[in-house]
């Protein structure tokens, strides 16, 4: 470790590795929990009315369930950062994936509501965990130069994983008859849907036996070896180690154990820091984008589209969600993260209008006029378009990238937290909203796409190309 006070240089920043494939199959199979969590928090969208019907249950009760797993959610993201910083990120991912196995047997063979409801918050600790040791890892192992595109590998496996869902939850209902509680080897076709992530979270588990342990928790620990040979692997030969490695443990020598303790300060409880990244998630869930996934097949519906045809629109929504997040993964490192948010916040503030806008009209015969109902649909695939373009991915890069080492894993787990509560608040709220006024529900979210506008040109600092040691 040097004693001076500049680091040394080490050319990290325009380090290009011999073996980008390695590098993108570490990154691809760290998001695999990213994937989990998109399956897992869409899933229920093929769940919803036959949860509704086989329990007897109205939108408050119905909501309190389908939004239960946001709590655990909230908890797996609050602690996973003090998990990963004590045991490795790597066995982080290992307990994310036994607690996603065991939540989708139980899912699938509930015996109750109640019981139902334990399973999903089981399910969703799983999915905080995943969400704040993803992008905390692959920023960690990541070259600089290419840390916005692999960081993003984390938005583009929770989208597949959304997609992969909806297109499972399509085919089952098919092979059920068109019924949520058609049967199927045994089971109610719903229980099926639910059962299915089985497979995933296996292979989750296993794919985090075939990656390495981060190089920062290695020097962490004491491991300056192993963490020089990692270094070598994902950011090339080229690359001076000793002196990387210096870098790298000067920016942790005045580190200790992140704690929540360390975020106070600045006048308004936490540092201004920390208020920027529970900004951008609150913003990110308060334009309303989970409902396009936990309820679309219930909204679509609602409008007078048949069962099957809303498991398909609901589908072909999770489609441009994935050409949005693969248009964000081409720009993010040439365009930047800031200009991509302002780009895709326009945008969907002009999708929410529109969808606004149809919903305000009766129906006629148990359906929106032909007009409104196609303004809907395109307008609903425009806002999921700019959102997975911008929001979607550029939020989960800046939480990676944006505090100081020597805060980063608490601060990353408050802003997660955070993100978890508002997804909440969304998901919980939207079906009484929706009882009341569907149309004034979305000019709710219309306003907050709007805000956020303002809110990132002020406060929110661009963090393309900087290495993360030069954060804060």
């Amino acid at each position: 470790m040097t004693s001076t006070a500049q680091a040394p240089q080490s050319g990290a920043g325009t380090a290009h590795p011999e073996h980008l494939g390695h590098v993108i199959f570490i990154a691809a199979a760290a998001a695999m929990g990213g994937f989990l969590f998109g399956y897992d928090s869409s899933v229920i969208n093929g769940a919803v009315e036959a949860i509704r019907t086989k329990y007897d249950i109205g939108s408050a009760a119905l909501a309190q369930v389908i939004a239960i797993a946001l709590i655990g959610c909230a908890i797996g993201a609050a602690t996973a950062g003090r998990i990963a910083d004590r045991i490795g990120r790597i066995r982080c991912m290992q307990i994310a994936a036994v607690l996603f196995t065991i939540s989708a047997v139980g899912s699938a063979l509930p015996f109750a509501l109640w019981d139902l409801a334990f399973w999903r918050i089981i399910g969703g600790f799983a999915i905080g965990m995943a969400s704040v040791i993803g992008p905390a890892y692959i920023a960690e192992v990541a070259p600089p130069a290419y840390r916005g595109r692999l960081g993003s590998f984390q938005q583009a496996a929770i989208v597949v994983g959304i997609a992969i869902s909806q297109l499972v939850n399509w085919g089952l209902l098919n092979a059920a008859g068109g019924k949520q509680r058609g049967h199927l080897m045994g089971l109610e076709a719903w229980q099926v849907m639910l059962g299915v992530m089985v497979v995933p979270a296996v292979l989750y588990g296993l794919l985090s036996f075939a990656i390495p342990e981060s190089p920062r928790f290695l020097l962490s620990v004491g491991k300056r070896e192993r963490a020089k040979e990692i270094l070598a692997e994902v950011e090339g030969t080229g690359t001076d180690l000793d002196a990387r490695v210096a870098e790298i443990e000067h920016a942790m020598k005045s580190e200790h154990k992140s704690t929540f303790k360390d975020l106070l300060g600045g006048g308004f409880f936490f540092k201004p820091i920390v208020w920027v990244g529970i900004g951008l998630s609150v913003f990110q869930q308060f334009v309303g984008i989970n409902v396009a996934f936990y309820y679309s097949s219930t909204l679509w519906q609602s409008v007078g589209i048949d069962p099957t045809d809303s498991f398909f629109y609901s589908f072909t929504t999770s489609i441009i969600n994935i050409v949005g997040t693969v248009i964000a993964m081409i720009f993010v490192d040439r365009v930047g993260r800031k200009p991509l948010a302002l780009i895709g916040s326009v945008g969907m503030v002009v999708g929410l209008a529109l969808e606004a806008w149809a919903f305000s009209y009766h129906l006629v015969d148990g359906k929106l006029p032909a007009t409104q109902g196609w303004t809907a649909l395109i307008a609903a695939h425009i806002f999921v378009l700019f959102f997975a373009l911008s929001w979607g991915v550029v939020v989960w890069v800046f939480l990676g990238e944006m505090f100081p080492n020597r805060i980063r894993a608490a601060a990353l787990g408050v802003a997660a937290s955070a993100q978890w509560i508002a997804n909440w608040a969304i998901t919980a709220s939207f079906p009484s909203l929706a009882d009341w006024n569907l149309s004034g529900t979305y000019v709710i979210y219309t306003v907050f796409a709007a805000l956020s506008i303002p809110f990132v040109l002020k406060f929110v600092k661009e963090t393309k190309g900087k290495a993360l040691e030069e954060m804060g």
